[in-house]
């Protein structure tokens, strides 16, 4: 069994873009700008925003952090993002999710301009992400998991990958890029979900496993074969008087009965995560480069 160490992965790919932001700096070219907002005082979103903003910082980029309480008005959400598309010196925006109840996800997603979406999950991005176009910004995780694949050189090619979530932001993109004739890709991909029936059955025929539905430790022993690839997506806080925080981190995969038995398998934390942030990097690199 072998650790697929994402903190490792991202590092190396981090250090190659911060190599890369170093030489257009040098050479007058214009440096990645990243706009990200936040929306309220989630404690989990704010974990998140900051890793991000602190990836920025390490690499070269610039970053502008925009936080509003949880009351903001819908609409000021929006002209905001409409004010950050039209400012050229912005290459990047993210709204970090989820977003309160009163405001609308979608309209939020629709309203970033397609060519500053570095998180992907525009309706044009995600459209040319299924027809293989190379101008598509590929939503951080399932990319961050694609480079995972491809930097541990993991063989795909004909193998069946199993899937276990079917969200817009993972499982479904996920499935078609393990599924495209690239490399990584060409694997054979069953998406399971909450509705689907003998999953332990559909597991146990799986070379490449990936728990993605935010359920701890869903993933067990008895539904993974051996020799197994296992990318746990999940991450949940669990509540833990033992830690200085008060909870834990906890994947979707009980990883101390699952990892004797796999090839490689991803940590909790330390996995899928920091690939996440990498993948980010990258687009928001790609989309300074394609605007300038």
């Amino acid at each position: 069994m072998q650790i697929l160490n994402g903190k490792k992965t991202a590092k190396e790919i981090l250090d190659t873009l911060e190599i890369d932001v170093a030489q257009r700096a040098a050479t007058g070219k214009k440096v990645p700008h990243l706009a990200a907002i936040l929306v309220g005082n989630d404690g989990a979103s704010e974990t998140y925003v900051a890793s991000k903003v602190k990836a920025c910082n390490q690499i070269g980029f610039i970053s502008t952090l925009i936080h509003f309480d949880d009351k903001v008005a819908e609409q000021r959400l929006l002209e905001k993002i409409e004010e950050l598309n039209e400012d050229m010196s912005v290459d990047g925006i993210l709204v970090q999710l989820p977003l309160p109840a009163h405001i609308s996800e979608k309209k939020v997603i629709e309203s970033i301009s397609p060519l500053k979406d570095v998180d992907g999950f525009h309706p044009e991005n995600i459209g040319r992400m299924v027809l293989g176009e190379e101008e598509a910004f590929i939503s951080a995780t399932p990319h961050g998991i694609m480079l995972l694949l491809e930097h541990n050189k993991i063989p795909t090619k004909g193998k069946h990958a199993v899937i276990i979530g079917r969200s817009h932001i993972v499982g479904r993109p996920l499935s078609i890029l393990l599924s495209n004739n690239s490399k990584p890709g060409n694997c054979t991909v069953t998406v399971c979900h909450s509705k689907t029936i003998n999953l332990k059955e559909i597991c146990l025929q799986a070379d490449i496993i990936v728990a993605a539905l935010g359920v701890p430790k869903f993933l067990k022993v008895d539904m993974v074969k051996e020799g197994a690839v296992v990318i746990d997506v999940g991450i949940t806080r669990v509540p833990d008087a033992g830690k200085k925080k008060g909870y834990r981190i906890v994947g979707d995969v009980d990883f101390d009965e699952v990892a004797p038995k796999c090839s490689y398998i991803t940590p909790v934390p330390g996995g899928v995560g920091p690939m996440t942030i990498a993948a980010l990097m990258k687009n928001t690199f790609k989309a300074c480069v394609e605007r300038n």
